[in-house]
C-alpha cells in the first residue's frame, strides 16, 4: 500500500453552478471559457502534467458538454481540414480522448449531495489507491504543477495531505480552514483539525484549503460515515478531518498563482490574466486595458466631491 504510486484523480463536476445563472440554466460551468478554453480543460492538462494516467469526472444533469468536449467531432474536424485551417484542428485534434495522454471516465452524482457525496461516488474506480481530488473552481499556476507537488509530498510521506493557502483574515469564512500544530517540513503542516467555515473570529488560522487533495482511500469509510454538515450537505472537510484522527493528513501550502473561478469578480480577473498571455489577445487586451484605465482615472477626477 505504502509503495502505491498515485495513477487516478477525480474532478467533481455536478454542483448546478447557481452563482453563474441564467448562463448556467443549460451550460456547464465548467465548460465557461477563459479566452478559448473551458475551466475544466485547465484541470484536465493539470493532472496529464503531474503524471496522473486515470481522470474519473463526476457529473450531474445537464453536464453532458463536458463529455463532448473530449469527444471527437467529426463533422467539425472534416471541416476544418476541407478549409486548411490546420492550427484550429490541431487544437480540436488535442482535447479528444483518444488523443490525449490520460484515460477519461464519467459517472454521475444523481443529487447535488455535496462534495463528500460527489467523491464517495468515485470508491469502485479508485480501487483501494491513493487519489487526488481536483476542483474545478481553482486554476493553479507555478513552476511545478500544484498536483505534482501533492504527489510528491505523499511519495515522501505516504499520507493524505490537503493544498492550503494563506487568504486574507476577513476571507476565513468562505472555506475550509486548518488548524496547524507546526511545520515538518518547509510548507508541510502537521494539523491538529480541519475546520469548514469558520466564523471570521473563531478561525484557528489564515490557511485556506484550496481545490486540490490528495487522499489515501480511508477517505471512503470516513465518507460512509459522514453525515451531512454546512449547507445540509456531506463535507470532504468534516470527512479529512474526521480521517486525520485515524491517520496523518498533511497540509502543503501552495505559494504559487491560485484564480478563482468560481464567482463572477474572480472568473472576469482571471479571463483577463489568461488574455493577457494569450498570444492572439495580450498585446490588444493590454493597450484596451491601459486606455481604459485612463478615461476611467479622467471619469474620476471629473466626478464632483462627495457624489
Amino acid at each position: 500500500m505504502k509503495n502505491q504510486k498515485v495513477k487516478k484523480a477525480v474532478i467533481p463536476a455536478a454542483g448546478l453552478g447557481t452563482r453563474f445563472l441564467p448562463a448556467t440554466k443549460a451550460l456547464a460551468k465548467e465548460m465557461l471559457p477563459i479566452v478559448d478554453k473551458p475551466t475544466i480543460q485547465f484541470i484536465v492538462e493539470e493532472a496529464m502534467a503531474s503524471g496522473i494516467e486515470d481522470i474519473l469526472i463526476v457529473t450531474g444533469r445537464s453536464k453532458r458538454a463536458i463529455e463532448d468536449h473530449f469527444d471527437s467531432n467529426t463533422e467539425l474536424e472534416d471541416n476544418l481540414t476541407e478549409k486548411h485551417k490546420d492550427g484550429l484542428l490541431k487544437l480540436v485534434r488535442e482535447t479528444t480522448m483518444s488523443n490525449i495522454k490520460v484515460n477519461l471516465y464519467f459517472t454521475r452524482q444523481p443529487h447535488p449531495n455535496g462534495l463528500g457525496d460527489a467523491v464517495n461516488r468515485a470508491r469502485s474506480f479508485i480501487a483501494g489507491e491513493p487519489f487526488v481530488v481536483m476542483l474545478g473552481d481553482d486554476l493553479m499556476r507555478d513552476k511545478t504543477p500544484l498536483t505534482k507537488q501533492l504527489i510528491d509530498c505523499y511519495d515522501e510521506t505516504h499520507a493524505s495531505t490537503i493544498a492550503v493557502m494563506k487568504v486574507p483574515h476577513e476571507e476565513v469564512n468562505k472555506y475550509g480552514v486548518i488548524d496547524p500544530i507546526g511545520e515538518t517540513a518547509p510548507d508541510l503542516y502537521n494539523v491538529k483539525a480541519f475546520v469548514e467555515k469558520p466564523d471570521v473570529d473563531k478561525a484557528p488560522s489564515d490557511l485556506a484549503i484550496i481545490g486540490r487533495y490528495l487522499l489515501t482511500p480511508e477517505i471512503f469509510d470516513m465518507l460512509d460515515k459522514q453525515k451531512a454538515g454546512a449547507g445540509g450537505e456531506i463535507q470532504l472537510t468534516d470527512a479529512i478531518d474526521a480521517l486525520n484522527k485515524t491517520q496523518r493528513v498533511f497540509a502543503h501550502e501552495f505559494k504559487g498563482q491560485r484564480f478563482d473561478v468560481g464567482n463572477k469578480e474572480g472568473y472576469m480577473e482571471t479571463s483577463i490574466q489568461y488574455g493577457l498571455r494569450h498570444p492572439e489577445t495580450k498585446d490588444a487586451l493590454r493597450k484596451y486595458i491601459i486606455d481604459l484605465g485612463k478615461k476611467l482615472e479622467s471619469e474620476g477626477k471629473k466626478k464632483p466631491a462627495g457624489k
